[in-house]
């Protein structure tokens, strides 16, 4: 997700939307374990984006 549509979205669906992330890493984290990855970048980008979301959660959290 891009930071706009991460900035646009409600709470609920941010929360969703993380559960969701994390669920794909882990299953991408398992699936380089046993064979390599065709493109390992994607373990990066789905951290990344799951950073995002939980940064969102936490700023909205605090105001």
């Amino acid at each position: 997700m891009k930071q706009s549509e991460i900035k646009e979205a409600s709470t609920a669906e941010l929360q969703e939307q993380l559960a969701e992330s994390t669920k794909a890493y882990t299953d991408l984290k398992m699936a380089h374990a046993i064979s390599p990855l065709e493109n390992p970048i994607q373990l990066r980008a789905q951290r990344r984006s799951i950073a995002r979301i939980a940064t969102e959660l936490t700023k909205r959290e605090v105001q």
